[in-house]
């Protein structure tokens, strides 16, 4: 018999969007390494698996429908990660690079760490730019035209890159470093954590820092663990 515990993470998190909160709170990722069971993740984070189990059965029964992503259509999800998710990075990026610029200049001689900090922001928010833009001029493009055909019976288009798989693990491995280069800021910055009697701008850097990994963190499990899956389920069924 098969027990929440041996679900795995991403599909935890499809089922309920709430649960990614529990994992969130314990360092459990549930975008790029959520696809190992919950007991495995939680042995690696040496963490009772039977507390997250419990927290996540005591999570409110009730989904909230608009939150129900894994019941959205294909051709919907695609355009609410570019409105929500491509919005908020486009919206957030030169923000967090004035304040990753000024925080490093006016303190960056006592931290010495926010130099490598402004520079592992510059490189994300410019690895992002580009990967976005694949996304949104290939990839959810084709989805969409995947989407249509199922919709009216038509053949799957003929496509330049074969599959919907190329481009889709192509997005994987960018997703994976994007993950990387924030988990390398988070260790830097102490978990996003200002020094004792940081100004404000310092505690605004911090603090957009977390909110932007929080983002990205939902912005990739949509893509990775129901777009993605979804999207090659699809091609594979039209093309059969």
């Amino acid at each position: 018999m098969t027990t929440l515990q041996d679900k795995t993470v991403a599909d935890v998190v499809t089922e309920n969007i709430k649960a990614a909160h529990v994992f969130k709170k314990y360092g459990i990722d549930f975008c790029c390494g959520g696809g190992v069971s919950i007991k495995k993740a939680c042995e690696k984070a040496e963490i009772d698996p039977v507390l997250v189990e419990t927290e996540i059965l005591n999570l409110e029964n009730i989904k909230d429908r608009a939150l129900d992503f894994n019941s959205w259509k294909l051709d919907f999800l695609t355009d609410h990660i570019i409105n929500v998710h491509h919005g908020y990075v486009e919206e957030n990026s030169p923000l967090l690079l004035q304040y990753s610029q000024r925080v490093n200049h006016v303190h960056g001689h006592h931290y010495t760490e926010l130099a490598e900090i402004e520079s592992l922001v510059k490189q994300v928010v410019q690895e992002l730019a580009a990967h976005m833009k694949k996304e949104e001029l290939i990839l959810f493009p084709f989805i969409k035209k995947l989407v249509k055909a199922e919709r009216e019976g038509t053949v799957v288009p003929p496509i330049h890159f074969g599959t919907v798989e190329n481009p889709i693990k192509m997005m994987e491995a960018e997703h994976e470093e994007a993950g990387e280069i924030l988990r390398k800021i988070a260790k830097l910055s102490n978990n996003f954590t200002p020094p004792q009697g940081a100004c404000n701008t310092y505690k605004a850097f911090y603090s957009k820092l977390e909110e932007f990994e929080q983002d990205l963190h939902q912005h990739v499990h949509l893509e990775n663990n129901i777009l993605f899956p979804k999207a090659l389920k699809l091609e594979k069924t039209l093309k059969n």
